[in-house]
């Protein structure tokens, strides 16, 4: 009788249930498949070794999953974030892209990795061995430094920035996804700069009036509505003589325009670029943005935004 009885306690019967239910979501499983490598990344042994012990799992076709990632619900995490890491950065598929979309997917890569934003920080606690040391951080930017030695073939000889463009507003087309050119952004403050050694460019970030007040009262994460950033990009090179890095040719103006009910599809910021002197619209259709939200995602502590204001700079090339 006493066995009988157990069998019929409440408890058993909530475990026995959550049991059924357990194995039964086992079956649950969404695809996660190893497609074939069609045009992996082209790099050094050496390199080649801790890209693929620290960043393959989730950026690759090369996916292994350690036997604590297949039981549900931890495999429904891991098969998100290896979807998501591979639509953002896929190693196996890189080199079909043009070398320097290559280079410029590693910089911003190395970026989030000393950022902290990279290897994602639960993704990390139960993976390890996906933090990269710093030895190896250092076999990487060394890496990527070899690869921009060559200078761009756009520089221009002149030793002075060319003039962001003067291109009248009414001419300017806006973005894709219908934000418009916002060209009071020479009168704004400057807020940061950065370099860009993967493609030899130097990017200043000014802040508007809403920015400036924030970084002021220490209000920026989340930053206000009505912030907005400007990035602005020079290409450059370098003088042999003094070892100073002179900007050249108007790279292009890129913006994060803060506003968490109108944008709060894309993490709350609008996002906008235009390239050369003509100020052309970058993007084919409004989906652009999902490199500019893919770029920025891991950066949910400090709202999505890379680079702090110049007091607290921490060397990130995004605003």
């Amino acid at each position: 009788m006493p066995t009988r009885s157990f069998l019929f306690h409440p408890l058993f019967r909530v475990g026995a249930i959550l049991l059924l239910l357990f194995l039964i979501l086992q079956f649950v499983r969404p695809s996660l498949s190893n497609p074939p490598v069609t045009a992996d990344l082209q790099a050094p042994p050496e390199i080649k070794q801790i890209l693929k012990t620290c960043c393959y799992n989730c950026h690759s076709n090369e996916t292994t999953l350690s036997w604590f990632d297949l039981p549900v619900p931890a495999y429904w995490l891991v098969a998100r974030d290896v979807k998501r890491g591979r639509e953002h950065l896929n190693f196996s598929e890189l080199a079909n892209l043009p070398v320097p979309q290559q280079q410029a997917a590693l910089f911003e890569s190395l970026s989030q990795i000393e950022l902290g934003a990279m290897p994602l920080p639960a993704y990390q606690q139960l993976h390890p061995e996906s933090k990269l040391t710093p030895t190896q951080i250092d076999a990487l930017k060394t890496y990527l430094r070899s690869l921009a030695d060559a200078p761009p073939v756009t520089a221009t000889a002149t030793t002075a920035p060319a003039a962001s463009p003067q291109v009248a507003s009414a001419f300017i087309s806006p973005a894709p996804n219908g934000i418009p050119f916002p060209t009071e952004y020479k009168n704004w403050r400057t807020i940061s700069s950065t370099e860009r050694f993967d493609n030899h460019s130097l990017r200043v970030i000014l802040g508007n009036d809403v920015a400036v007040q924030a970084i002021a009262s220490n209000n920026i994460n989340p930053w206000p509505d009505g912030t907005t950033f400007a990035k602005v990009a020079w290409h450059y090179r370098k003088d042999d003589a003094t070892g100073l890095l002179l900007p050249t040719d108007f790279y292009q103006v890129e913006f994060m325009i803060r506003d968490s009910q109108k944008f709060a599809a894309t993490k709350g910021w609008g996002w906008a670029r235009w390239r050369g002197s003509n100020l052309t619209p970058y993007g084919k259709d409004a989906s652009f943005t999902r490199e500019c939200v893919g770029c920025h995602a891991p950066l949910a502590s400090t709202n999505y935004v890379f680079t702090a204001p110049i007091s607290s700079h921490r060397g990130a090339d995004h605003p």
